[in-house]
């Protein structure tokens, strides 16, 4: 019995340590919490520099608040609401690493992705939810996804997406009141210290009709004149002192 016992420690190690090796922000996030300093691996011996270490703190601060959740203990004061009326921009792949769509990292790296819209500003000291987001695209146009990204700091977070199947209407709503049509919660939670939003497109637009029935795939370039812009409508929040 003893040595099942033992075994199966070791084997916890070896499953825990193989999972935070393809995992390296959980990893990085769990150095953290146990409390050590250097979490970068590969890094050299000699101490970080002040300006280095408070970048790092940062950086996990963020990414803490992703993997946590975005709500704290906290009282908000509402400011009202503030609509984005987007009318598209010119392709261009997201630079910013996404911390929870690997998919859309690698893709963005064999240019299959672009930002379709924005990016557009927003104020980092306040909290944002989203209420309601909308998104206008020729029905002809599929094999694409969609979706809204919060920008902040170095990052860029997933909030929503829809996926553009072969039959779709030409108004698609990704998150109405109430429901996130992705995560299928009641609550969408802009990161905190967000300071953007924008809405990528990621996949291998097709174009489709009646002479074409296999589709023919087409340039971003291309597809930016089959979108018809997007409606985005955030409720404002300010944190109120403890």
């Amino acid at each position: 019995k003893k040595e099942i016992e033992g075994l199966r420690k070791t084997h916890d190690a070896y499953e825990e340590g193989r999972i935070l090796n393809a995992q390296p922000l959980l990893k990085m996030y769990k150095e953290v919490q146990e409390g050590i300093s250097n979490v970068n691996t590969s890094a050299t011996s000699f101490p970080a520099s002040i300006t280095e270490q408070s970048e790092d703190q940062d950086d996990h601060r963020l990414i803490s608040s992703v993997l946590e959740g975005n709500f704290a203990d906290c009282k908000y004061q509402e400011l009202g609401k503030k609509e984005i009326v987007g009318k598209g921009a010119d392709p261009m792949a997201p630079e910013k690493l996404c911390l929870n769509n690997k998919r859309l990292n690698i893709w963005a790296n064999q240019g299959k992705a672009v930002i379709l819209d924005g990016p557009f500003e927003l104020d980092p000291s306040q909290r944002y939810l989203v209420e309601s987001l909308s998104l206008k695209m020729d029905e002809r146009i599929h094999k694409i996804s969609v979706g809204l990204f919060a920008d902040f700091g170095p990052y860029i977070d997933q909030v929503s997406a829809f996926f553009l199947g072969m039959v779709h209407k030409e108004e698609i709503s990704l998150v109405k009141p109430g429901v996130n049509f992705l995560t299928m919660e009641s609550i969408s939670m802009l990161p905190p210290q967000c300071n953007g939003v924008m809405l990528v497109a990621w996949g291998e637009p097709t174009y489709s009709d009646r002479t074409n029935n296999g589709g023919m795939d087409i340039t971003w370039a291309e597809l930016k004149t089959y979108y018809r812009g997007m409606k985005l409508v955030l409720n404002k929040y300010e944190e109120l002192a403890k």
